[in-house]
């Protein structure tokens, strides 16, 4: 186990952007645990990682799930006593494998209010879950980070610009607000942490190619985890409590 290697936990990490992020911080020698919903894909995630020599471990963690988040908890515990890293990647589009421009179930005039709660559920009430579930080991790393896997998509700025990038899409009434309580709430946890030292961080990863938009983005996965790799590994002297992207801050 080693006492020197910083201890991560990435949500969402059997694919796309999470597991782009995992392998970056086991290049960077973190040990680290691949939550997955689904304990088989986690475990063959967790083996692909290890291969290049990295200390990658499977982690079962269901963020919509109380009983899955404690138990997640409890295994860190027992395993490493303390957490150093915490990426909130987990997150649900709510309108399955489809291109961002395709998304026409998200319209706010027209949408399944159930489909609302089920986004949230996974992108804000999730976040929150595991955010205090590893809060008391967060606690005993010298330097804890936790980044929240946002989206341009949260910025009501670029969204209200009428000549802005976001026109061309659908409007969103469940993706794009669960993006922005997200932001929220990173700014209101940043602010109760920071006495503590806690970083906390909001990042966008780009329009990344991942099975959540049907493989339709520009920017590879090891591109979009880039940005929450600087996040996690932020000095003390790092910002808190801000919306960033590979460009650098983005406008809430």
């Amino acid at each position: 186990m080693g006492e020197h290697r910083k201890v991560a936990l990435v949500t969402g990490a059997n694919k796309g952007i999470g597991r782009g992020a995992a392998a970056q911080l086991a290049a960077a020698g973190m040990t680290v645990l691949v939550g997955a919903r689904d304990p088989r894909r986690g475990e063959e995630a967790a083996a692909a990682l290890r291969e290049p020599g990295g200390d990658v471990h499977a982690l079962a963690l269901d963020v919509t799930d109380a009983a899955s988040v404690r138990a997640a908890a409890e295994q860190v515990e027992e395993r490493f006593g303390r957490l150093d890293v915490l990426i909130n990647n987990a997150g649900i589009s709510g309108s399955g494998k489809v291109a961002p421009d395709q998304a026409h179930d998200q319209i706010p005039s027209t949408v399944d209010l159930d489909m609302v709660r089920t986004v949230f559920e996974t992108n804000v009430f999730g976040v929150i879950a595991v955010t205090n579930a590893m809060l008391p080991l967060l606690r005993r790393s010298p330097e804890p980070r936790v980044v929240n896997v946002s989206s341009h998509a949260a910025s009501m700025t670029i969204f209200s610009d009428p000549a802005g990038p976001m026109t061309a899409l659908p409007p969103s009434a469940a993706y794009s607000p669960s993006k922005s309580a997200l932001n929220a709430l990173t700014v209101q946890y940043a602010n109760e942490l920071g006495k503590d030292g806690v970083l906390v961080n909001a990042a966008a990863p780009g329009f990344v190619a991942t099975d959540a938009n049907d493989h339709t983005g520009v920017l590879t996965v090891e591109e979009g985890a880039a940005v929450l790799v600087r996040l996690a590994t932020l000095g003390a002297d790092g910002p808190t409590g801000g919306f960033f992207g590979a460009e650098g801050p983005i406008p809430w």
